[in-house]
């Protein structure tokens, strides 16, 4: 038979109230008094029952968090920075994904109200307006990224890609290049049209108006694709900015086979800064999105909006940097011919 929260006071010698203050991770709760109740809860194999929390306190101890893909390695960071911070707190996460799917999305949203989340942040933007209605509407609060201004039980993060991407034009500017090419994220990605926004924006201003600009999914296989459409211009340009790391590995993938050199005869320019980002060939230069730093904001940003009394939500700013590697190098200073078949044999790996 379990035993209970009272049990484990009786054993430590303290009140049920200071068992659960130790085992929620509240501050104020001397070390000695830490360790005489840990001791008693390890001695009884005590586990906390969240569900008759909850029927006492009218209150969840959890927290969602909604991500695009679990397979995407932009999220780990993200996760764990979230997931910290709840349990630095005793909360629990619950983790969701969308798969870019629109019934799963509306699974998710449902899963979300019926688990009676005390907040959730949802780190993709492929989502539409509705799931923050039916969130709010059920009392729970919202922390988007890059999706919404704040409103009650509404906050927002944005992440300010403009200061990277200015950072990166000005360092293969310096490094001589003139002829540029975009290759952004999806179309139906609000943050991927922000960046591309900003990288033709700023190319253009720095006279490198970029051509070809396209677009392609986060996936490596994509980026791989997509650098076909950039091969068969007639003047290939000297630098590509990516709009994700995944899509700059695909890129120089395909480079690779088709006989050009990364950076003697294009330098690429990711965005993301993933884990793997330095173990590529060769090492990538990218944006650096503080990730877990996004993760543990976005938990902050719940539980200071919901200890609010009208629970009015804020606006929050992440920067970004650029993290100089070895893909990018000087402009080369002939015009790029490949050899017939080169790129079609490329085309046909992928």
């Amino acid at each position: 038979m379990p035993y209970t929260m009272k049990e484990v006071a009786r054993r430590a010698g303290v009140s049920p109230a200071t068992v659960s203050r130790v085992l929620n991770n509240i501050h104020y709760i001397s070390d000695e008094t830490r360790q005489r109740v840990l001791e008693a809860v390890s001695e009884l194999n005590y586990y906390k029952n969240v569900h008759a929390r909850r029927l006492a306190t009218g209150q969840s101890d959890l927290f969602g968090l909604v991500i695009s893909e679990i397979a995407n390695p932009y999220f780990p960071e993200v996760i764990r920075g979230f997931q910290a911070a709840a349990w630095d707190r005793g909360l629990d996460v619950l983790l969701l994904n969308t798969e870019y799917d629109l019934a799963r999305t509306q699974s998710v949203i449902r899963k979300l109200v019926e688990s009676d989340v005390r907040g959730v942040a949802i780190m993709t933007s492929s989502i539409d307006d509705s799931a923050t209605s039916t969130l709010t509407e059920a009392g729970i609060g919202v922390v988007f990224c890059n999706l919404c201004p704040p409103n009650k039980l509404v906050s927002n993060i944005t992440i300010n890609y403009r200061r990277g991407v200015l950072q990166a034009i000005e360092h293969v500017a310096v490094l001589g290049h003139r002829r540029a090419a975009v290759i952004s994220g999806p179309e139906t990605n609000g943050t991927a049209m922000n960046i591309r926004q900003a990288l033709v924006a700023g190319l253009k201003q720095r006279k490198m108006a970029p051509f070809p600009v396209t677009s392609c999914d986060y996936r490596v296989d994509a980026g791989a694709s997509a650098v076909d459409d950039i091969l068969s211009v007639p003047d290939i340009p000297t630098v590509i900015f990516c709009g994700s790391d995944l899509i700059a590995m695909g890129a120089m993938s395909t480079l690779e086979e088709a006989g050009v050199r990364v950076p003697e005869e294009v330098s690429i320019v990711g965005i993301d800064d993933i884990s793997f980002a330095f173990l590529a060939r060769p090492p990538l230069t990218t944006i650096r999105v503080p990730r877990e730093q996004l993760g543990m904001q976005a938990f902050q940003a719940l539980d200071k909006m919901l200890k609010l009394k009208r629970k009015l939500g804020a606006e929050y700013t992440l920067e970004t940097d650029l993290v100089v590697r070895s893909s990018t190098g000087p402009a080369r200073k002939h015009k790029l011919n490949l050899r017939p078949g080169r790129v079609s044999a490329a085309a046909a790996e992928h």
